[in-house]
């Protein structure tokens, strides 16, 4: 009786710690979870004892303590694994620091040692360290002259060692120095000679092609009677070839075989002359730098020039034609004097006063013939230099425009300008001066013709008015 009434009076406790155990074991790890579904599965076959659970939940509370006593050994492995680890660092870092300092100590003594043995080298060296300075550049100044040497088409890669002298920081060797001696014989030995040897030149495709080249001296070399120049360490054709004949005398040299001397041209500036021949401009070059001022100066200077000589050629074609007239005492009207002569046989009947009216007029006549055009030419010999004036004014403008713009760090922005400006000016003179001489010419030819029919107007006046009286 008291058993069941005890019994029912644990009832409801047990449910409740039924519950508690229920959600413990929603908790636990894997393994407890997997043990009270199994024992939740049993006890839905019997009913769970007082006693059974107390023994579950002791079970249990073992279990989780030998997952933390495991769990807690594994952490205390790892910690002890961290500080080996970081012990084993820290002595490297410590050994680390020695070494650093160990060779920052070497290093200094390195340099203290090094300091006195320059300090030594110096002292022993004496006058030979300003000897072996001036070598070095006596090499830069040789390897410099031997990058640009026609000399060198024939015995190329002199330079290396020279460089190698030139840039060294050590002192130079013998082997070095004679280097540098044979080096300056051979260029001086080779200043003395003409040879003939097959070289690659380049050609218009930028390609070098092999030729026979011969050179005289450093001063020249030419091939196919065309001059060449070294650029870059190759050998090409001038972009511009002197002419002159200069072309005819390298030609010359290349084919003369017998045992005397042939005359040649040289440029003793070691290529500097030659090179100003292809940068100076052409005629035709000089006519476009005048731009559009000089075309027009130059059509003007074409047009005054024809019509001058046509006019001069003209009147003196009239002038022997008057000449001939003179001579002879039968008119013809294809010469001014003629007319004037067909006029007085025309008026011999009349009074002195009207024939010397009437031949007055025939002079007056032919006067406008004679004196035509030499007016333009004259205008047009005027104009030129005022259109040379003109264009030097635009290229001023130019010129002051470009500076306003580019400053005037680059003179060749302002080349432009400066070169209209003077170009014009000479055309416009070269223009006025063959226009001036020209219409002078003319127009003395035009006075002496009307000068001799006055002349003779006069003359036929007189005639008549003596045979009247």
């Amino acid at each position: 009786m008291n058993t069941a009434i005890t019994n029912r009076a644990l009832r409801p406790r047990l449910r409740l710690l039924g519950a508690a155990l229920l959600a413990a074991a929603t908790a636990l790890p894997a393994a407890p979870a997997a043990l009270a579904q199994s024992g939740g599965q049993e006890a839905d076959k019997s009913p769970l004892t007082l006693d059974e659970a107390v023994r579950a939940i002791r079970e249990e509370r073992r279990a989780v303590s030998r997952e933390n006593e495991a769990r807690e050994r594994r952490f205390l492995e790892k910690r002890n694994e961290r500080q080996a680890e970081l012990r084993r660092i820290r002595r490297q870092v410590e050994e680390a620091e020695q070494q650093a300092a160990q060779l920052e100590r070497v290093r200094n003594e390195n340099e203290r040692k090094l300091d006195e043995l320059r300090q030594q080298l110096a002292e022993r060296q004496g006058e030979f360290g300003e000897l072996f300075g001036a070598a070095r550049a006596a090499a830069a100044d040789l390897r410099d002259q031997l990058k640009d040497s026609l000399v060198s088409a024939q015995l190329p890669n002199r330079g290396d060692k020279l460089d190698e002298i030139a840039q060294a920081g050590s002192l130079p060797t013998v082997e070095q120095l004679e280097y540098l001696w044979f080096t300056l014989l051979e260029e001086a030995r080779q200043q003395a000679k003409v040879v003939q040897f097959d070289a690659g030149v380049v050609g218009t495709d930028n390609q070098p092609v092999q030729r026979e080249v011969t050179r005289a001296g450093p001063f020249v070399a030419f091939s196919d009677g065309r001059f060449l120049q070294m650029v870059n360490g190759r050998l090409k054709y001038l972009a511009r070839q002197p002419g002159g004949g200069a072309n005819a005398a390298a030609e010359r040299v290349e084919t003369y075989e017998g045992d005397g001397f042939v005359a040649g041209v040289i440029d003793p500036s070691l290529g500097s002359l030659l090179s100003l021949v292809v940068e100076s401009p052409t005629l035709l070059e000089r006519i476009q730098q005048g731009g559009g001022i000089g075309y027009a100066i130059i059509v003007v200077a074409l047009a005054g020039v024809l019509l001058a000589l046509y006019k001069w050629l003209s009147l003196t074609l009239v002038a022997r034609k008057v000449q001939a007239q003179a001579r002879s005492m039968e008119p013809s009207r294809d010469n001014p004097l003629g007319r004037v002569m067909l006029a007085y046989e025309e008026n011999r009947g009349t009074d002195i006063e009207t024939l010397q009216l009437k031949l007055d007029d025939a002079v007056l006549k032919e006067l406008p013939r004679l004196d035509s055009g030499l007016n333009i030419v004259k205008v047009l010999a005027a104009v030129a230099p005022l259109m040379g004036l003109l264009g030097t004014v635009i290229g001023m403008i130019v010129t002051f425009q470009a500076i306003t713009l580019f400053g005037t760090g680059d003179p060749k922005l302002m080349a432009g300008g400066i070169s209209q400006a003077l170009v014009t000016t000479v055309q416009g003179l070269i223009a006025a001066i063959p226009l001036l001489l020209l219409h002078t010419f003319a127009s003395g030819a035009s006075r002496r013709v009307g000068e001799v029919l006055e002349e003779q107007s006069a003359g036929m006046v007189a005639e008549y008015a003596e045979k009247r009286g």
